[in-house]
């Protein structure tokens, strides 16, 4: 007798796939950007202005997610170099760089990023 034993894979796609993909039907692929942050050349600022950009670089989180531009942001653990990420939905990348581009921690120096293009399942975000 056969036995079937999911792939951890396997096992996360059946938790956060749409029903309709779980069952085999085409999936709609939908284009979002991952804004890779990381460590900029300009660290040196002392405690309270290094204070005030994080928290301008906080309420611009706020502002892009209300906007509905920004969908996914968080930091990384334990890693000197890439300090975080954004998930974006914009019709390009020439609208991720401009929205950006006016992170207080970007125009600062403290961080600088990368763009890629990340596509995945229409409707198939983290719940």
């Amino acid at each position: 007798m056969l036995s079937f034993h999911p792939t951890p894979l396997q096992s996360i796609a059946g938790k956060i796939l749409p029903p309709k993909v779980r069952s085999g039907a085409p999936a709609e692929l939908k284009r979002y950007w991952m804004v890779l942050l990381k460590k900029g050349p300009v660290r040196n600022q002392d405690t309270a202005l290094a204070a005030k950009i994080q928290r301008g670089h906080m309420d611009n989180i706020n502002r892009l997610s209300a906007a509905g531009k920004l969908v996914v942001a968080g930091p990384f653990e334990n890693d000197e170099t890439l300090r975080g990420i954004f998930i974006m939905d914009c019709k390009d990348s020439l609208e991720v760089v401009s929205l950006v581009d006016k992170d207080p921690a970007v125009v600062s120096g403290r961080l600088i990023f990368e763009v890629k293009p990340w596509w995945t399942v229409k409707n198939c975000m983290f719940k």
